[in-house]
Formats: C-alpha cells, structure tokens, sequence
C-alpha cells in the first residue's frame, strides 16, 4: 500500500517536472501544434512516457514490484509506440503507418494461446484504433489527459479483479503520470500530448484492458472494451461518419471531433472537458461493473445507445461552414473567411471594391490615356485640350492603336468586366480559388456595366451632354481656360538680410 503510494506521487511529480522542463526546447525546436488558435508544445507526451517507464522500470530492479513477462513486452511495445509517435511529431507521418506500426506492436502483446487466432487479429486491430482514436482526443486541452487517467482507473480496477498486481501497478504509475501532465495541459494549455503521448496511452491502455478479459467469452469481452474506451470509440464514429457525409478523406483533419461540436453549442473549453469526462466515468463504471460481474453485460447496450444518441446528434451541429454555391463547370465559387466572395481581377486593371462577385475593374495606365483623349469627327475642327503647361494639343487620334469617337461604338471606353471566381478542392488542407474569365479579350473595348468609376466613356458621355454635343457629332474647338484670379491682398515684400557681412559674402560668392 506505502510503496504504490509512494510510486504514484513519485510519477506525479516527475510528469509535472518533465513537462515543465521539456516545453522550452519543444519551441525552440518547432516542435508545436499549429491546429489550436495559439501553437502549443508537443512534448508533453514524453514527459509521461519517460516517468511511467522510468518510474515501473525501477520498482521491477529494486524488486519492490516485480514485473511479469506479459507486463514487460507491453511496457517495451508500448515505449516503441511512444518513439513512433515521437517520429510523427518530427516529420508528420502519414496516420496509415502509424496504424501499421501500431499493429506491429500489438501483434508482440496479444496472448494468441489464450485467445486463439482469429480473436488475436481482431484484438490486434482493435488495439490500434484505440489508440489512433486516443491520438484524434488530443484536439482539446484537458480532453486526452482526461479520459487517459479514468480509463486508466478502470482498467486498474479490471486488473485487480483478476489480481494482476504487476499490471494494476503499471496503470496506477501511467494514471499518476497522466495526473501530473494535466497540471500544464489543463485550459490553457501550455503544453500539449503529442502523437508520442497520446499513442503510448491508447495502445497501453487498450492492451491492457484485452490482458485482463483473456479468457472470457467473446461477446462480453467485447461490451466490456467498448464501454472502457467509449468516448474515443464515439469521437471515432462521429468524425468518421461526418467526414463521409461531407465528401470530404477520412484522413484529413478538421474541426468536427466532439469537443468542437461541443463548443459550437456554447460550453466553455474546461466546461466542455467536464462533460466528456463525466460521460466517461459512466461508461467506465459500467465496463468495471460488467467485468466484476455485478451488472449484467447488457447493461452496455445503454452504453452504446447514449453513445450513438450523442454521436448522431451533434452530427446536426455544423462543423465545416455553409457550403459554396456551385459555378457553371460544377465548381464552387471561393468565399473568404469573412463569407464574402473574394474579389477577383481583371489583367492589366486594379481591382476597386466590389459587391456581390462583381469587380469593379479600373483600366490601366495605357487605357486611361486613351479614354481621355479626345476624338476628331469628319469634317470638323478636332476637339482640344488646353494644356496647362502650355504644351502641344493633344486629341484620340494621336494616341496609337485608338480609334476616333464617331468610329467606336457607343459602348466603348468601359472598363469594368464581370468575372466569375472558381473555386477547385486540392488535397491540401485548405482550398485555393483561381480566376478565371471566359469570353473576354481583355483590351476594355467589351460590353460591361455603364457605372464604372473612372471609366472613359462615361466621362465622356457627361462632358458631351454637357457642352450640348452627341458621340460622333462635329464637336467646336474648347477655349483655353482663363487665368486664374490673384489674390487681392499684394504680395510680401522680400526680405533682406540684416547683416552687411552676410550680404558681402553673397555678391562675393555670386560675382
């Protein structure tokens, strides 16, 4: 009794330490989970795989707690996992080799002379979804710490049913640990599990609870691992499920785990831990209670049922966001975070603000030149522009590649073009919109709409109604403009300097 206590204070204390110590190099080296709204450390789960190991290991040498070989192998496979995990975290391994990976280590823990072949596999690929639905927990703070440490409970109180004293001290060290990271994982987190972490505890986990059932009939065994790992099992199921239904790869992550789903409902991050792990509990004491044979395996068919009411539920709750209205060739049109559809461009125009998809488009530099210009009808005296500079008159038909008002249309000089945004889904995580037009030559001699700002014809159009003259009429000679009054008061006197010295070094300096 002394030395599991002792044991458990000794792993709390060495996780909390370890967590503390590993969050400044995990920043230094990058190492962060950019998925949250700020980037938290990914170390913590080394810090509770290095206290569980060194912490079980030493009571095995001292011989206080004496290991047995099943115990070893899940200990050394479970520690494989964690440096697998520890891999992923380094250089973003792909989930299937994980599975795999995870799979190869189960293969070395499942007992096949007690459970038989065909029941080995299945445990075997059972042990790795666990544990690659524990790894999909870790998107909240507090929530795999959480569920690890009653699970752990759980599965210690299966274990010591069966007095299996070497197995109930691993999951007691392993929940001590849990307990000590929580104190730097808990909202906010300032330190986060990990694939390393979160790995190493859903295989322990789930090889532990399969080595305490060896034995036992199919059908309850397998009611009794599903009510200990029940709220991975269910997020499991949901993402799975809302994925599906979306269109979108299993493999891909998102924001539609439970405790997202949650949090869309209104509950606080801590609040939102709570919930799930209050839900866990109860589907804990139910497994604990099936296997101590006090309840009857039945008993988690309500297990399973609340599990699918609360799966199939916030399934309703949205969790990717409105989809996107689909263009002419079934693509969807891009919306910025915001909802707004993006802006797109014309070439060789600066996008103005728009509304509603459509761009306000302004000509280039070229383009406004020649919009501005005037024209010179047939047989008529050409329409000219005092400049101000005194400079030579400039008309239409002296900007190259212009044509003259009377032979453009009417239309001609506008600048704005309607342009539709398409949107193509990559395998990225994100989608990029590309512009594109269809049907426009993009030299602004185009039909598009007459209230442009800055467009060429439509000043055009007001200068001609007001000086009283048609597009293509004979239009009369414009009048310089008249100087522009001086001020009545008179000008300053100039100033002089009110040294003779300063004066005779400047017609000195001046000649």
């Amino acid at each position: 009794m002394l030395y599991g206590i002792a044991t458990a204070i000794t792993a709390l204390l060495l996780a909390a330490v370890l967590s503390a110590l590993l969050r400044g190099p995990a920043l230094r080296l990058g190492l962060v989970d950019r998925r949250r709204v700020r980037p938290v450390p990914l170390l913590g789960g080394v810090a509770v795989v290095l206290s569980t190991c060194l912490v079980v290991a030493a009571g095995g040498w001292t011989g206080a707690a004496p290991l047995g070989d099943g115990v070893v192998r899940l200990l050394a496979a479970s520690a494989g996992v964690a440096v697998l995990g520890l891999v992923a975290d380094l250089w973003r391994l792909r989930t299937p080799f994980l599975l795999v990976g995870t799979a190869v280590a189960a293969a070395f823990v499942v007992p096949y002379d007690e459970t038989g072949l065909p029941a080995g596999i299945a445990a075997v690929a059972w042990i790795a979804c666990v544990a690659a639905a524990f790894r999909g927990l870790d998107h909240a703070d507090g929530l795999a710490g959480t569920v690890g440490v009653l699970t752990a409970f759980g599965a210690g109180a299966c274990a010591a049913a069966e007095v299996m004293d070497d197995l109930v001290v691993l999951l007691s060290v392993l929940a001590a640990a849990l307990t000590g990271f929580l104190m730097h994982n808990w909202h906010p987190a300032r330190i986060a599990f990990g694939a390393s972490g979160s790995l190493f505890t859903g295989f322990l986990l789930a090889s532990a609870a399969v080595l305490t059932r060896t034995g036992y009939a199919p059908l309850p065994t397998a009611a009794v691992l599903f009510a200990l790992t029940a709220t991975a099992s269910a997020d499991a199921v949901l993402v799975v499920l809302s994925r599906k239904l979306a269109g979108r790869p299993v493999l891909r992550r998102g924001p539609d785990h439970l405790a997202h789903r949650l949090r869309r409902l209104g509950p606080t991050p801590p609040g939102v831990t709570v919930l799930l792990g209050a839900g866990t509990f109860a589907a804990v004491l139910v497994g604990v209670l099936v296997h101590s044979g006090w309840a009857a395996p039945r008993s988690v068919l309500w297990v399973a049922g609340a599990s699918l009411v609360v799966a199939l539920g916030l399934l309703r709750v949205p969790a990717y966001g409105p989809r996107r209205p689909a263009g002419p060739h079934g693509a969807r049109a891009h919306t910025d975070p915001r909802g707004a559809r993006a802006p797109a461009r014309v070439p060789g125009t600066r996008g103005l603000p728009a509304a509603r998809g459509v761009t306000r488009a302004e000509p280039s530099g070229a383009a406004r030149g020649a919009a501005r210009a005037r024209t010179e009808p047939p047989g008529g005296a050409p329409r000219a522009r005092a400049g101000l500079s005194g400079g030579p008159t400039r008309t239409r038909a002296d900007v190259p590649g212009t044509r003259s008002r009377s032979e453009q249309p009417f239309w001609a000089g506008r600048s704005r073009a309607r342009s539709d945004v398409y949107d193509h889904d990559h395998d990225h995580d994100h989608d990029h919109g590309h512009d594109y037009d269809h049907g426009h030559d993009h030299d602004y001699d185009v039909p598009a709409r007459a209230d442009a700002p800055g467009s060429g014809a439509v000043r055009g159009a007001r200068e001609g109604l007001r000086d009283g003259w048609p597009y293509g009429a004979e239009a009369p000679v414009r009048a310089p403009r008249a100087p522009r009054r001086q001020p009545p008061y008179p000008a300053p006197p100039p100033q002089k300097s009110a040294s003779p010295q300063v004066r005779a070094s400047l017609r000195i300096r001046d000649g």
